[in-house]
């Protein structure tokens, strides 16, 4: 590559760990945050006060770069108090990534890789994985907002030459994690009993350092150029599984209540949490073969090893936080 690379959201999970990993491949990395504070390696370049609502401050970010890897985005909620969710996705997500691809392509940067989403296809699959050549069914204001941006970016790459990359992957999971299996993760460390050890689902999930390989590849393989990939660990698991052996990862027990997965949707469904409750009991799985053939591409990390990662880094942060407290 003759140039750095631009990560955005750099101080987020995601973010974090593309940086990491693109330095130690001895890429130039610039890592734009919102807020300066966040630590990165003494030779990464780090673009503080990068907002996309004001694109004219990211011209000197995006002077002589070659590639942009796009990771911030208005994230999924599950309880979302915005008077207009949708609206404020769409501003985040399709129409900041729209305008600093034009910037990106104005500026003459060869690359840009986006961070989408699997939700782009739907919520959830019964019997049959997501390809990544099935029709798009959008179900939430965020993963409508993805494809929209998704579109938008397949129109800049079009008319300004500029080669688009997209990666829709589904949750990312590895050490510090936030969101849903952060609080899975402390649950089980806690030995809390919980509801779900009769969950009969397949579910496709990524370890962080598998989707930051792939990131690494696509920023410079030719063939990626133009193309929308999906991604995962390549094993799918059930809930309970998952929690089972995120339990033998910590060393703990895995109390799990053999409670049917319908019941639990319905008791959930009563409490306003029906979307908790198909995340939990219901199926998403992805077929990652395209990947595979196309880049010649194989997830680096299985599951456990992944799992074991997680876990380390879990105790390690919890025994460094009783220390400051203690």
């Amino acid at each position: 590559m003759t140039g750095p690379v631009l990560v955005t959201g750099a101080s987020g999970f995601v973010g974090r760990a593309v940086v990491a990993r693109l330095v130690a491949d001895g890429i130039a990395v610039r890592a734009a945050v919102r807020r300066p504070g966040a630590p990165f390696p003494p030779d990464v370049t780090v673009v503080a006060g990068a907002d996309l609502d004001q694109l004219a401050e990211w011209r000197d970010a995006l002077q002589g770069a070659s590639a942009v890897v796009h990771c911030a985005a208005r994230v999924h909620r599950l309880a979302d108090d915005d008077a207009d969710p949708l609206a404020a996705f769409r501003r985040a997500n399709r129409d900041a990534t729209a305008a600093l691809a034009e910037a990106a392509a104005a500026a003459g940067v060869a690359r840009f890789v986006f961070l989408s989403s699997v939700g782009v296809y739907g919520a959830e699959t019964f019997g049959r994985p997501f390809a990544a050549a099935d029709a798009p069914a959008p179900c939430s204001p965020y993963a409508i907002s993805k494809l929209e941006a998704e579109n938008e970016l397949a129109r800049v790459g079009a008319q300004r030459g500029l080669e688009v990359v997209v990666l829709r992957p589904p949750l990312v999971y590895g050490p510090d994690a936030p969101g849903n299996f952060a609080t899975l993760l402390r649950a089980v460390d806690r030995g809390l009993p919980l509801p779900l050890g009769a969950i009969r689902n397949r579910r496709s999930f990524v370890a962080i350092d598998n989707l930051v390989d792939l990131v690494a590849l696509v920023i410079h393989h030719p063939a990626a150029v133009g193309r929308a990939f999906l991604v995962s660990d390549g094993e799918d698991l059930s809930t309970t599984d998952l929690l089972r052996r995120t339990a033998r990862a910590l060393d703990r027990p895995a109390r799990l209540l053999p409670v049917p997965a319908n019941a639990l949707r319905r008791v959930l469904s009563l409490l306003g949490r029906a979307e908790l409750g198909q995340r939990l009991c219901g199926s998403l799985e992805v077929d990652i073969s395209a990947t595979r053939a196309r880049l010649g591409w194989r997830p680096p990390v299985g599951v456990d090893a992944a799992l074991v990662a997680t876990a380390r880094r879990f105790r390690s942060v919890a025994g460094r936080d009783a220390r400051a407290n203690g």
